[in-house]
């Protein structure tokens, strides 16, 4: 059987040595921010999209598989002296190439603000170069050094997990998911739901097919280094972050023209962002405001505007156009963000209306 992992580490370690056309789709990035960059960084980096419009001043960013560092640094200069950025990848010879331009970006950046750890990230608890300084002081050779190996795993990711729980503004990825073999899919979105803040974000730049992959372009191990044979079909990628728990899942970009055709199958980029709720979703049911029909109200409320006769949000809370709806504080700040705020009026207790904040991809909220 195809080893997923071994198949990608050979060919990004060759995109780390020289450029590989093939392995990136044409993407437009913020000149200004590419200008401080090395050369070699901005010519090794392998992507489909710009996760890095996202990023809000202060933030603590994620960036899975963060590759040569290109995305890390773009956000290092957004986050500003306050934020700090996460590169995450499991490639030797891409870190290796990130952290070349380390201290110079520092430099460049007026403080280090960016760190780049070894890791899967199907497994952001584990740090690999831990594993690794273990292991040479420890080296498993029977089954009772296998079974401390296990349990000093275990520990370490209860006790030190690379990336601690709630800790993260905004996970960043570019073409990257796609990557990771199927089976391991769910321990990824687990994982960057346990990492996020509540309130935290994601905005993922990837590959998604029109129609589930078939099997037989599965097993061909160039096609899975390249972005295509673990590609989520679009609606399977939107319903995997819903499951994972994260709400105002949409796709902020979605690229008209696909970037392959294989098989009959449609290939395209897309940029998908999310939200982690506050609190754990709960169902709330639509009903009527307290005083509604002499226009007074006591409660939380709001109103979509229409033109859907109806939407549904992921607790089942349903909101005809036109209608009040109650909702709880936490319901009604979220609706005054994007994605959600064009699309709802929202009246507080105190008879306030507060306008939709208009937050583009970087926010202002």
């Amino acid at each position: 059987m195809m080893q997923v992992e071994d198949e990608v580490r050979k060919t990004y370690s060759e995109g780390a040595a020289r450029v590989v056309e093939a392995l990136c789709c044409p993407v437009t990035y913020d000149t200004a921010l590419l200008e401080k960059l090395p050369r070699e960084i901005i010519e090794r980096d392998y992507g489909c999209g710009d996760p890095s419009r996202y990023v809000r001043s202060g933030d603590v960013v994620l960036d899975l598989g963060s590759g040569g560092g290109k995305i890390c640094y773009m956000a290092a200069q957004l986050v500003g002296p306050h934020g700090r950025v996460i590169g995450v990848d499991m490639n030797d010879d891409m870190l290796a190439l990130a952290r070349r331009h380390q201290a110079e970006m520092a430099q460049v950046l007026g403080g280090d603000r960016v760190v780049f750890r070894k890791g899967r990230i199907q497994d952001l608890a584990l740090d690999q170069e831990e594993v690794a300084r273990y292991l040479a002081a420890h080296p498993v050779t029977d089954a009772v050094s296998a079974e401390a190996f296990q349990r000093w795993e275990q520990r370490q990711r209860q006790e030190h997990p690379m990336i601690p729980d709630a800790s993260v503004d905004l996970v960043i990825s570019n073409c990257v998911l796609n990557l990771v073999d199927d089976a391991q899919k769910g321990a990824l979105l687990a994982g960057i739901f346990r990492v996020l803040k509540p309130g935290g974000r994601v905005a993922i730049s990837d590959i998604v097919s029109d129609r589930t992959v078939p099997a037989h372009l599965k097993e061909d191990p160039e096609l899975w280094s390249g972005c295509i044979s673990g590609a989520f079909q679009e609606a399977e990628f939107v319903r995997a972050f819903q499951e994972a728990g994260l709400v105002g899942v949409c796709f902020d970009k979605w690229e008209p023209t696909p970037w392959r055709t294989v098989a009959g199958v449609a290939f395209r980029s897309v940029t998908l962002t999310a939200v982690k709720p506050l609190t754990a979703v709960k169902p709330l049911p639509a009903v009527k405001s307290p005083g509604m029909e002499s226009g007074e109200s006591d409660s939380w409320v709001v109103m979509q505007r229409g033109p859907f006769p109806v939407v549904e949000d992921e607790s089942g809370t349903r909101y005809p156009a036109g209608e009040r709806v109650t909702v709880t504080r936490e319901v009604f700040e979220r609706l005054g963000l994007e994605p959600f705020a064009p699309w709802f009026i929202r009246m507080a207790p105190d008879g306030r209306a507060p306008e939709p904040c208009g937050c583009g991809p970087r926010g202002c909220c």
